[in-house]
């Protein structure tokens, strides 16, 4: 059994499988010692967000099925780097978040307060 925990301190839950998502591609955000980009945080893109990464140098977008990655589009949920949506958060355009989906290691770069501000499954 996983021991991964969201950042409300409870069982981490899947963020998406259809596309799959996660650093270790398995539907969850986890954070293990190869994710130097730490993929933490479970959000539903918006067309906003996706822009922002593109102007920023990450395309989210364009498919690469060499890569098993099918580009993303506005309401897809996606594992992002803990880095990115906080930059987006800045400026205004980060993506909801799904907390239960969402790694504690998040924490680690953005405060839980933060995070409940953009949350789409309630504040707790």
């Amino acid at each position: 059994m996983s021991r991964d925990r969201n950042v409300l301190g409870e069982p981490l839950t899947p963020c998406c499988h259809d596309p799959v998502t996660g650093f270790y591609r398995d539907g969850f955000c986890r954070v293990g010692p190869n994710d130097h980009g730490v993929h933490a945080v479970c959000a539903m893109v918006t067309e906003e967000f996706l822009a922002f990464s593109l102007a920023q140098g990450n395309d989210l977008v364009t498919p690469h099925p060499e890569f098993g990655f099918p580009g993303l589009k506005p309401g897809d949920r996606w594992c992002l780097r803990a880095s990115r949506w906080k930059e987006a958060a800045v400026v205004g355009l980060a993506p909801p978040v799904i907390l239960s989906a969402t790694h504690e290691k998040a924490l680690d770069a953005i405060p839980l307060s933060q995070l409940q501000q953009h949350a789409l499954d309630g504040i707790k």
